[in-house]
């Protein structure tokens, strides 16, 4: 049986993460050096680097800082920024959550900062020993999927297997989310036929129309260099393969950066801004879009890479589910699953139930490979969305 960190909020934690915030690139260095003695005890460091405001950016801190991963919070702020560090304190305050800040134009600098942030991180690792454990299963999960670096195979082993597994953890309960639209383009009608309500369906419609719209206008869609390389040959195959990893369950809601399902089932996450395009690229790399699914309570991100990506994040753990067998036999160090075993013989249920399985034992405290390797990445930039409608939701 699985056992989760109880939050006041009722929703369980499968990591008890302390998280050291910067509130501006200005102070990040100092995040990073209060971390770093603390790394392999559960200290991470997240943050915004901008220096005016910005809601997304507020609302995303908000809902990380807040995440049942996360046990306690410090935040470190230079002092002149645009943050709101008082309303994103007073947030986790609330949420029960022990919660400082430290302002690094007041507290006498980098060093002074720096004995302060391990002090109070130290105290907090050791009393969140005490954090309480109840009973968890699959219907308390919500999990997040990813592909980045795809290539031919992406389609054919790794996104299927990652769908397969979320029919099946969609069934047992759990909430889960796939994305993105701007990855999607050309399988809009197929997402609105698997659509639970007629409402639902045109929001998914309207919502990569919104992406296709965005690309245009920047002149440069979701396909790099390597995608062509790993053999891809349009936007459209590209799509067909991202599209696998949401599986054949009905879609129940369509979702935006922060916004946390009410109920198990599978969602849609419009990451694409809303509006004019105002701040460049909707996400400049994978882990953007980690942040993103991470700020809607994903507890655990299953990434599919067939080119091969070595990322891990703060915060929530990533299980990478390789789709090629031949990057497998070279980055095997950092890849969880192999799926490109489909390739070679293997069933597609076998690797589907591996990656099922293994969000159980990640679930339960087994680290993934990224995470043994350190690695803790993240980055939030600028975005701005309207809110979402009834229809986005289960009624």
């Amino acid at each position: 049986m699985l056992e989760g960190y109880l939050r006041r909020d009722g929703r369980k934690g499968i990591r008890n993460v302390t998280a050291v915030v910067y509130l501006v690139e200005c102070a990040r260095h100092v995040a990073t050096e209060i971390v770093m003695p603390y790394r392999d005890q559960g200290a991470q460091v997240i943050g915004f680097p901008g220096c005016y405001p910005n809601d997304y950016a507020q609302t995303m801190m908000e809902r990380l800082c807040t995440h049942p991963n996360v046990g306690a919070v410090l935040l470190v702020s230079l002092g002149c920024e645009s943050f709101n560090r008082f309303r994103l304190e007073k947030a986790v305050a609330e949420s029960g959550r022990p919660v400082t800040s430290i302002v690094i134009q007041r507290a006498g600098g980098t060093r002074s900062s720096v004995d302060q942030g391990r002090s109070w991180v130290a105290e907090q690792i050791k009393a969140l020993r005490a954090t309480p454990r109840v009973p968890m299963d699959m219907s308390d999960l919500v999990v997040g999927t990813i592909c980045g670096g795809s290539d031919a195979t992406s389609g054919i082993t790794g996104n299927p297997a990652v769908g397969r597994a979320f029919d099946r953890m969609g069934a047992a309960g759990a909430a889960c989310i796939f994305e993105e639209t701007g990855e999607l383009i050309g399988c809009e009608q197929i997402m609105a036929a698997r659509a639970a309500t007629p409402e639902l369906a045109r929001a998914l419609v309207q919502s990569v129309n919104k992406a296709a719209e965005y690309y245009a206008t920047l002149g440069y869609g979701s396909f790099a260099a390597g995608n062509a390389e790993g053999g891809l040959s349009t936007i459209e195959e590209k799509s067909m393969g991202a599209y696998a990893k949401s599986g054949a369950a009905p879609i129940v809601g369509l979702i935006k950066p922060g916004d946390i399902p009410p109920t198990g089932g599978l969602y849609l996450l419009d990451v694409v801004p809303d509006g004019e395009v105002r701040f460049g690229f909707p996400n400049i790399n994978d882990n953007a879009e980690i942040a993103e699914l991470i700020a809607c309570g994903a507890h655990v991100i299953l990434f599919v890479t067939g080119r091969g990506s070595v990322v891990g994040s703060a915060i929530s753990p990533v299980i990478k589910v390789c789709a090629n067998p031949d990057t497998y036999a070279r980055l095997a160090d950092d890849m969880d699953v192999n799926a490109g075993r489909i390739l070679q013989g293997d069933g597609l249920d076998a690797v589907a139930d591996e990656i099922h399985d293994l969000v159980i034992d990640v679930a339960a405290g087994t680290p993934t490979k990224s995470e043994e390797l350190g690695h803790a990445e993240f980055i939030l930039t600028y975005k701005s969305f309207d809110p979402i409608g009834p229809a986005c939701l289960p009624g």
